[in-house]
Formats: structure tokens, sequence, C-alpha cells
């Protein structure tokens, strides 16, 4: 029913302050706030209220206010902390986020995830788009990442978001020209995000491992990938080629890293780290060895040319000399 759909919201509130004045940490999932929109819409056309854009009400954004603004940590009496974290699905149809509903939400929210459809077409789940999407808690949570799980978490992050948007620029380049038209160095950049994609950001909630991963076992698994990432750049840069550095037998490892356990992870990560960098020294070493061979090449090829331009220079003496 509409009555039921329009309170509903506010009932899982209320019952979510009743656990957090109890001392609990409790987390409201609403599914979704545009159907309790579109109830809302339709009681305020019964009562014959002036509509605002789109046929909803006007006071849609102080709604949706006093829904998100319950949420948050409180202290309580006897020396209690509780706290509520309210998670809305917004659903707009047809995908259109400038729709009422999910602009007003935007406006009160401070943390946006936004799923794609393309993502899902590729079965690449979770289905958030990692441009799209953004957290304003980033300071607060940065500090604590700092203070318990690494002091790098954040140029990590930074570094890791910066690669992902080249990814995105490229990608568009490639769809016009092709990926052969890119200098190696952007070539290598796509592979790189691409170990990201598949291997870090896609997580398979089915697998009893990869079900759930601890902070310090994400920052490790960004931290190896990120590192391939800028040891490739250099050796790329010495002269290495993209399609060797693709053809790493540890990239296997490296796919495989979000499914080891929380007993061994640790002590299998360090190995994959060796390996790659044991990995990317032989293929430095590969190059400093077959650049002697190539410079010797390179000469016989410049005093076969020479010999090819003196026979020329004396055919043209001998018919000259003939013409004579």
């Amino acid at each position: 029913p509409v009555a039921a759909r329009e309170a509903s919201v506010f009932s899982g509130i209320t019952i979510a302050e009743y656990y957090r004045d109890m001392g609990y940490n409790v987390a409201l999932m609403a599914d979704s706030t545009s159907r309790w929109a579109e109830a809302l819409r339709e009681i305020s056309g019964r009562l014959e209220e002036m509509p605002g854009e789109e046929g909803f009400p006007a006071y849609l954004a102080s709604e949706l206010a006093s829904f998100y603004e319950r949420a948050g940590m409180c202290e309580l009496y006897g020396n209690r902390e509780g706290s509520i974290s309210v998670i809305g699905a917004v659903s707009p149809s047809g995908g259109d986020f400038s729709e009422p509903v999910t602009q007003n939400t935007l406006r009160i929210v401070q943390v946006f995830w936004a799923l794609d459809t393309d993502l899902k077409n590729r079965r690449h789940f979770p289905a958030i788009d990692w441009l799209t999407s953004y957290s304003l808690y980033l300071d607060q949570v940065g500090s604590w990442w700092e203070d318990n799980v690494n002091e790098n978490w954040k140029d990590l992050r930074r570094e890791t978001m910066r690669l992902l948007e080249k990814e995105s620029e490229l990608e568009e380049i490639v769809q016009l020209v092709g990926p052969d038209a890119l200098p190696p160095s952007d070539q290598f950049a796509l592979q790189a995000a691409r170990v990201i994609r598949e291997d870090f950001l896609q997580q398979n909630a089915f697998h009893e491992v990869d079900t759930f991963c601890s902070p310090e076992k994400q920052f490790r698994m960004l931290q190896i990938m990120m590192e391939f990432y800028d040891t490739g750049q250099e050796a790329v840069e010495e002269g290495v080629r993209v399609d060797d550095l693709s053809e790493m037998d540890v990239l296997e490892k490296v796919s495989r890293m979000s499914n080891f356990s929380s007993e061994e992870w640790e002590e299998r990560f360090n190995e994959v780290e060796m390996e790659m960098n044991k990995e990317f020294k032989e293929l430095e070493d590969s190059l400093e060895l077959s650049s002697p061979l190539e410079e010797e090449a390179g000469v016989g090829k410049v005093s076969g040319k020479e010999s090819e331009d003196k026979a020329e220079k004396l055919m043209e003496e001998e018919t000259s000399e003939e013409e004579g």
C-alpha cells in the first residue's frame, strides 16, 4: 500500500534508533528510496498539494533530509556509544541521475556508490563505477588507515586512482586509432590498470576466502600491483617490450592473490613480490645482453651499405669510360 511505503523508512530508522540507544552499531539499508518517493508523490497528488519538479512534492528534499540526518554516532548515558549507518538505494528510471530524488539525495549524503550497467553486463561485481563514485569522508577514513594499516595508504590510493583515470582517457583514444598507435608506456599503463580492475576491484562473494578481505591484505595487494606498474614503466623506458611484460609468469600468481587465506597471505605475498622483482631483473639482464649483438649487427649493415655504394660508383665510372 502507498501509506505503508511512505511510512516504511521512518519506521525503519526509528527501530534503528532504539538499538542504537542500547549501545549497538546499526546498519540500515533502505531499498529503495525511489519507490518511497513515488509513494510520497502519489499521496501528495491525492491531497491536491502543489506539485514540484516531475510531480514530486515541494517538500521532497526536507523529507529526505529528515531521514538521512538521523544517522550518525552519539554518546549515550552510561558512557556508551552507539551509531546508525544509513545506506539508501536510489533507482532512477533509465539511469537518469538528474532526476529529483537522485539530486536531492546527493545534496545530503557524503558517500555515493554509482552502479554501472556496463560493468554488470561484463560480469564485473561489485558493479561500482570507481570514477563516478566518491566519498567525502576521505580525510577521516585516511587517518584511520594510516594509524592502523599503513602510513602510505593515501599516496597509494591517489596513485591508483590516477592510473584508473588515465586508463579511461586512453580507452577513448584506443577506440579511435587502436592500441598499436599508443606509445609503449601507455600500452603498459592499460595492462597494469586491467590487472587492478580484474584482480583487485572484482570480488567473488561466493568464494570462501574472497568474500571478505582484511584492510591489511587489501593494502598489500594494491601495493604489489602498483609496484608492478612502477617497475614495469621503468623497464619500458629501458627498452623492454610490452609483450614481454604481459607474458610474465608472476601475473598468474598476482591474479590469485585475493584467494590466499588469512593464515598464509603475508608469506605468499612476499613470495609473489620477490618473484616479480626477479623476473623484472631477468628481463633487464636479457636486454643488456642483446644490446652488444644488435650493435654488431648494426655495424655490419653500415659496412654492407658502404660496399654497395662503392660498387655503384665503380659501375658509373666504367659506364662513363665506355661512353668516352
